[in-house]
């Protein structure tokens, strides 16, 4: 394991790209306060543990979203 892999964070474009977003979109939705980050210098990273919720509470809601298109929801 890497020191990167041992950490827990990611970068705003890693964080990004996990959600679909371009390196700008990223950005910019870290601006508005939307991508929730830490700020080490002139560095910003994003919590895995945030960033885990998120796409974990997307999948939910996709999941629940195809099961009542298939008539099961």
């Amino acid at each position: 394991m890497n020191d990167q892999d041992a950490c827990g964070t990611v970068t705003v474009p890693q964080a990004g790209r996990a959600l679909g977003l371009t390196r700008h979109g990223a950005y910019e939705a870290a601006k508005r306060g939307e991508i929730p980050t830490m700020r080490f210098g002139r560095l910003l990273k994003v919590s895995k543990a945030w960033l885990a919720s998120v796409l974990n509470q997307e999948e939910r809601s996709n999941g629940s979203s195809q099961r009542k298109e298939q008539g099961n929801g």
